[in-house]
């Protein structure tokens, strides 16, 4: 059965995490279903349901259960997915953590997500630890995963509880007795803001399973397709586009620690994969490298790119694969898919809407514009149980993205004659820096907190690689001084490394509208057309550590 199929005749009321798993074992027991390269480890349906039984139970002798909020710190690791199934098994609910963040961001995430307990890799403890006795109250489970850093399990925490993973694994290996329902909540998964704090979008366990059926069916996936993942697992494209689709197909997996252009193809290639998943930025990258004759010896017929680069067609061509392409929310839905029996001139849109999704370009004050002309996209999705379900703790934000009955995006775009729809910019305050939606207001927030600033506006400019660099302006308190690596190895300590600003202006004020909204426009327009006039942290060769 295709996958498209399954979309169309699975019950919805079946779709949790311990149904799905248990439905794949009966059909495909024996079957590979996660290959982590790093240290070859495989996993077949089996093995899956099996271990995660058992952490699902260890975590209910922990005293978690159903509706406990638990953090997952990792990068790409089995341990990772397992604590994805294990904890749906439960009824708990998932909070992925982007594993770059780090200081009062990383405090704003596990306290705001009022999470309980939290999976840390041993590398980013001490990131935890030093966020102090007060948090250490609230969660009141750390459970450390191993991983290859020189960080081991230690003898004093402080305040912090903290258990290794494998003692959680000796547990039953039969199903937690839990009854689960679709209609739980899964997962909080948090997307950058813009005006203020990151919003954590909620996912019911149904919608944690449609959002990748829905690839599927759009896009032509199959259950004898091998996804390549090195895009990393705490973003819903790698998580719930990739893994989660792969299993509610019985497809399989193959697992990358993370993205590395020297060993992407070679990776793709020994592992047989025939789908993927990139960034724009990716694709630049891979195609800046140098030609090789072996680069279009692999088994891929198709990768999901957004955006897509200019040299499409010369990427398909030399690596001798076809781009697939599509818009989607974290906030709402995957709304648009462009399909390989799409013409070859609408490859660089969106594509059209998919089923049981409707999409309208309108002005300011939500009234269509003509065909063509760009305006905010609105969405809504007809589909049972596929739009989203709104931002945890944050019901204004909720409303205000609900006007008229249809989910305001915020970014710009516009619908062509034949239906295609193309991304044109974000109207939001958020910057796009290979693959990740930096929020400026968080930027600002911590650049603002040192002394000797008085104001700052963070905005875009474009990169070389595609997509943007982060900026920063920065106003100077009156008698103090500030240096540029003293800057960036403030941000360094206090946010996540691919939001640290690239570029430095010092202005002596900000240019500002009669309301006294910072006009970001006007700074971005003015260091485009005099970059001489911003310090560059690549050229000063700063180098900044993960």
């Amino acid at each position: 059965m295709r996958h498209s199929d399954q979309y169309r005749t699975h019950k919805i009321r079946d779709l949790t995490m311990g149904h799905v798993l248990a439905e794949q074992v009966a059909k495909n027991g024996d079957k590979v279903f996660l290959n982590y390269l790093p240290d070859g480890r495989h996993y077949t349906f089996r093995d899956l349901d099996r271990f995660s039984n058992k952490l699902a139970n260890g975590l209910l002798a922990q005293g978690l259960g159903p509706g406990s909020h638990v953090a997952i710190l990792m990068e790409n690791c089995p341990e990772q997915v397992l604590s994805f199934f294990a904890l749906g098994k439960i009824g708990a609910v998932a909070v992925p953590i982007n594993a770059a963040v780090r200081g009062d961001l990383l405090h704003y995430f596990l306290d705001q997500s009022d999470s309980t307990a939290l999976f840390v890799e041993a590398r980013f403890l001490e990131r935890v630890l030093a966020l102090g006795p007060t948090l250490a109250k609230t969660v009141r489970l750390v459970v450390v995963v191993p991983d290859s850093s020189p960080q081991t399990m230690m003898e004093n925490y402080g305040d912090w509880h903290c258990v290794d993973f494998s003692s959680l694994m000796v547990s039953s290996e039969e199903p937690p007795p839990v009854d689960v329902s679709f209609r739980d909540m899964a997962m909080i998964m948090y997307t950058s803001g813009t005006t203020g704090p990151s919003k954590g979008c909620s996912f019911s366990q149904v919608r944690t399973f449609l959002w990748g059926m829905s690839h599927a069916e759009a896009l032509g996936y199959r259950y004898t397709d091998i996804f390549y993942v090195c895009m990393p697992l705490f973003h819903v494209s790698a998580l719930l586009g990739s893994v989660y689709n792969a299993l509610t197909s019985g497809a399989s997996v193959v697992l990358q620690r993370g993205f590395s252009a020297s060993r992407f193809w070679d990776d793709v290639r020994d592992a047989g994969a025939t789908v993927a998943n990139m960034q724009g930025s990716m694709a630049n990258i891979l195609w800046g490298r140098l030609p090789s004759p072996n680069d279009g010896n692999h088994k891929l017929r198709m990768c999901q790119v957004s955006p897509c680069p200019e040299f499409a067609l010369d990427f398909e061509e030399r690596f001798r694969m076809r781009f697939v392409s599509g818009y989607g929310l974290t906030d709402y839905n995957s709304s648009h898919a462009l399909t390989l029996s799409d013409p070859v001139w609408k490859l660089g849109s969106a594509g059209r809407v998919r089923r049981g999704v409707e999409a309208r370009i309108v002005d300011e004050d939500d009234f269509d514009v003509p065909t063509n002309q760009v305006g905010e996209l609105i969405l809504r999705d007809n589909n049972p149980w596929g739009a989203g379900e709104g931002y945890y703790k944050m019901p204004e934000a909720s409303m205000a993205s609900l006007r008229n009955g249809w989910f305001h995006t915020g970014d710009n775009a516009r619908i062509d004659e034949d239906g295609y729809m193309w991304f044109i910019g974000r109207g939001k305050d958020s910057i796009r820096r290979r693959g990740e939606n930096i929020s400026a207001f968080e930027v600002e927030q911590v650049v603002k907190k040192h002394p000797a600033v008085m104001d700052a506006a963070a905005f875009p400019i474009r990169s070389e690689l595609g997509e943007d660099d982060v900026a920063i302006a920065i106003v100077l308190r009156s008698g103090h001084s500030l240096g540029e690596v003293d800057l960036i190895e403030y941000c360094s300590a206090n946010m996540a490394y691919f939001m640290v600003p690239r570029y430095v202006r010092w202005v002596s004020d900000l240019p500002r509208t009669l309301s006294h909204k910072v006009q970001k426009f006007k700074l971005r327009e003015e260091s485009e057309a005099d970059r001489a006039s911003l310090w560059d942290r690549d050229a000063a060769g700063v180098v900044l550590g993960r």
